[in-house]
């Protein structure tokens, strides 16, 4: 027993230099997919002006909850006066028909709830689905087959379905972002624990994580220092193509009303509300949903990069600037 663990601790302290060389050779696969490079920017400018939203809303001198009467033309139902719905030097990207509130800094406010949210469920669901998953794997065979029954079950619930009935019964002065993380992430966790139970069972038959057990090393140990290091590239690469998933989905649930509740700005509100403006001014419609568009398809190719980069093996599934790291991995 002695000697198995004296041979698995010897193997860790050996383990920083293929480490650091697996990040070398991620970060070197990853910057030679120019698509990747492009969203993982477009990603860090978008997070970036969510966390500097309140910065950027003083620095325009507006909010987005302050009612600005005066800027819409009653007579006409409410549109915008001015050109292109009220730009200006005040209100850099006009303002919101019928309410005249500043577009601006609904925008940018919104991008703070729909990637927050986004992000938070995320954690939500990475967090109990590598947790049943990894608790299925070690654990009997009686606990894995109620773990993996409980998880099947979860994956058959329609998310849209389950979310609005939890949503539309949950008191309304309750955090409506908070909520909706809550409820995005413990009903979508079942793809994660899918991915983790199977890489962990594969994970049990290494040498490394055998010779950790027969040392009488505990399950939480075990798993902690032999399957989570494992684990880290599937569920990473999972987690960046669940974050645009749950965007829609956050927008979703704000679009049929039991999201996000005015006056909080949500991407998925906004559009809601200018379902019928984009005749009369198309700039409430065309600015939301291009931010979320773009949002959704840079994650998406960002976590298609990181995918490619992490399992070099499997080809991309967007052949847009992935010729030059083909070329490479063929070389």
């Amino acid at each position: 027993m002695s000697e198995a663990l004296v041979a698995v601790e010897a193997a860790g302290a050996d383990i920083t230099a293929p480490a650091a060389s697996g990040a070398r050779q991620f970060w070197r696969r990853l910057r030679a997919q120019r698509a990747a490079l492009v969203a993982a920017a477009v990603v860090a400018l978008l997070v970036l002006v969510a966390l500097a939203a309140p910065l950027l809303t003083a620095l325009e001198g507006q909010d987005p909850t302050t009612y600005h009467p005066g800027l819409v033309d009653s007579a006409r139902g409410g549109v915008p006066i001015g050109s292109l719905g009220g730009i200006s030097a005040e209100h850099w990207l006009g303002v919101e028909p019928q309410t005249g509130r500043d577009l601006f800094a609904r925008l940018v406010e919104g991008a703070r709830v729909s990637l927050g949210v986004a992000f938070a469920a995320t954690l939500i669901q990475v967090l109990i689905g590598v947790t049943i998953g990894v608790a299925a794997a070690m654990g009997s065979r009686w606990l894995d087959q109620v773990l993996s029954r409980v998880t099947d079950i979860i994956v058959a619930l329609p998310l849209m379905i389950m979310a609005l009935a939890l949503l539309a019964v949950v008191p309304a002065s309750f955090p409506r972002p908070v909520l909706v993380a809550l409820v995005i992430g413990l009903i979508a966790w079942g793809n994660v624990a899918k991915i983790v139970r199977a890489q962990t069972l594969t994970l049990k038959g290494l040498d490394h994580v055998a010779a950790a057990r027969l040392s009488g090393w505990g399950a939480v140990r075990v798993a902690r220092r032999e399957l989570l290091p494992g684990l880290a590239a599937p569920v990473i690469t999972y987690a960046a193509l669940l974050v645009p998933t749950n965007i829609s989905a956050e927008a979703a649930l704000s679009f049929l009303g039991v999201g996000v509740k005015p006056p909080t700005p949500s991407w998925g509100q906004m559009i809601t509300a200018a379902d019928v403006w984009y005749q009369a001014a198309p700039q409430y419609l065309l600015f939301p949903a291009g931010a979320l568009f773009t949002t959704v398809l840079a994650l998406t190719v960002l976590g298609d990069g990181v995918r490619t980069a992490l399992d070099p093996r499997a080809a991309s599934r967007l052949r847009v600037g992935t010729g030059r790291a083909r070329k490479e991995d063929a070389a």
